[in-house]
């Protein structure tokens, strides 16, 4: 009987932490906007900056020996 009295006050003192936590958020303003991250990635315009353009206009597909005719 004396271990349930123990996982009670255990269970009181973790929701006790998980509710001043989400105090803290709350005060701290970590609830402010909602919307803008869950739909930043949607309308975010910027172009690649690791493909360059340059080299994929001048340079051809260069062929191989590995390749298939399909000429024959």
């Amino acid at each position: 009987m004396s271990i349930i009295v123990v996982l009670i006050i255990i269970g009181i003192v973790v929701a006790g932490g998980f509710l001043g936590g989400f105090i803290w958020a709350v005060k701290s303003g970590q609830y402010d906007d909602t919307y803008s991250p869950a739909v930043r990635m949607l309308f975010e315009n910027d172009s690649p900056k690791d493909i360059n353009t340059k080299d994929i206009t001048e340079n051809p597909i260069k062929s191989t020996e590995n390749t298939i005719d399909t000429n024959k």
